[in-house]
């Protein structure tokens, strides 16, 4: 038997039956497109998270409140709620003998509130930060001021808006010198911000910036710090920096040698690992959610070819009295049930494409520094992924389509 031969039957079988062909063709390409879309999506968001990270430079120190495994987050980064880390700390760690190499270190709060300016009133994120934020995170204003050192602890009323408050607050009017209203509390705006777009998790041209003490005793009620964030004079002095902020702030929280810190210091480069794996496990997880349309595709397959048998018992039985092989038989069915994954892959791949290249114009237009990004492990796997259902969904249907007998066939109306 010539190969071209059961490629015809296929080819003369599918084309008889368009309807059902079209709709177990449709159920593969909704299984592949959902493949390749969330691995696209998956790949694109993490670069975009990461990037965020990398943006900030190799010499941060981010010190967290509460415990953590070495290689997991800290519980502050899951939402619980760590009161550890106070403004003393902070204050030990500026101490120049207690961390040698440390350049800069600002403490942070967050919080929302209903910010206000004559008739215009927004819901808007703010944090509480110190002085050294605009070298730490090395932003620019674009006019006025940011806050001076002794303003920090001061409870002085004033604020520093992102470019994107100011707009929304004063349209084309200069903000500096004015009063913003933040959840009741009267501020004198003294700077804007330059802008500069969308991150992964915020934008500081959404955030409204006020002195750190001023967000913990009049804004949020609370005396500790969410986190805080260090610059080191040099990315080689970063492990040294780590365990002489580990050392301070074990000695001036009365731990024990057994006892595990209640705080916890990643680097950069730490936090990045950290977050490749938590973004991988999210995208992988996303990935066998979106897999299970591909088994249903595999199940319409089955079902499809389960009702072409049925339809075929008088074809297949005479193929079978003038000298087909069982062999023969169970080719010629896969050989339809593999051409309908691959017709199905093909277009799910096209298609998972173009939705998640429509996904990225959208975010990129909403400010988002979002790339285009399609592994090519994701086609790869969605073309691979297609024929093997094929191969193993339509199994069953051939091997009953190669167990009819010639005698069936004929009794077969």
């Amino acid at each position: 038997m010539k190969l071209s031969d059961p490629l015809k039957i296929s080819y003369r079988t599918l084309s008889a039956s368009k309807l059902r062909f079209f709709l177990t063709v449709l159920g593969v390409v909704i299984g592949v497109a959902s493949v390749i879309l969330v691995m696209a999506i998956g790949a694109s968001a993490q670069k975009l998270v990461l990037s965020q990270i990398e943006n900030v430079g190799s010499n941060l120190i981010a010190i967290l409140p509460g415990a953590s495994e070495e290689k997991g987050p800290p519980a502050s980064v899951l939402g619980v709620v760590t009161t550890s880390l106070t403004y003393d700390d902070l204050e030990a760690l500026r101490v120049r003998r207690n961390v040698p190499h440390l350049s800069a270190v600002s403490g942070y709060v967050t919080g929302t509130g209903t910010a206000e300016f004559q008739s215009t009133s927004l819901e808007a994120s703010f944090q509480g930060v110190s002085p050294d934020l605009i070298g730490i995170e090395n932003i620019h204003l674009a006019s006025g001021r940011f806050f001076f050192p002794e303003e920090e602890m001061d409870l002085s009323r004033v604020m520093v808006l992102g470019a994107t408050r100011a707009k929304e607050l004063f349209a084309d009017r200069n903000p500096i010198g004015e009063t913003v209203t933040l959840k009741k509390i009267s501020f004198k705006v003294i700077g804007v911000l330059e802008e500069r777009g969308s991150a992964a998790f915020s934008s500081p041209d959404d955030l409204i910036y006020v002195p750190l003490g001023t967000a913990q005793k009049l804004l949020l009620g609370i005396n500790y710090l969410n986190f805080a964030r260090a610059k080191i004079d040099n990315p080689l002095n970063i492990e040294r920096s780590i365990a002489d902020m580990s050392i301070l702030l074990r000695k001036r929280h009365d731990m024990k040698d057994n006892e595990e810190s209640d705080f916890s210091i990643r680097s950069t480069e730490a936090a990045l690992g950290i977050l490749t794996t938590i973004t991988d496990i999210l995208k992988y997880f996303l990935l066998a959610i979106a897999s299970i349309s591909l088994l249903v595709g595999g199940v319409g397959i089955m079902n499809s070819m389960l009702i072409s048998v049925s339809q075929r018992v008088r074809e297949v039985g005479l193929r079978k009295a003038v000298g087909a092989q069982k062999n023969h038989i169970i080719l010629q069915f896969l050989i339809e049930s593999s051409f309908i994954t691959i017709v199905g892959g093909i277009i799910g791949i096209v298609c998972g494409v173009l939705v998640a290249y429509l996904a990225s114009i959208i975010l990129i237009k909403l400010g988002y520094d979002w790339q285009f990004l399609v592994p090519l492990s994701s086609l790869a796997i969605g073309f691979s992924v297609s024929f093997i259902i094929g191969i193993v969904f339509g199994l069953y249907p051939a091997i009953k389509a190669s167990r009819i007998s010639p005698m069936e066939a004929l009794r077969y109306e």
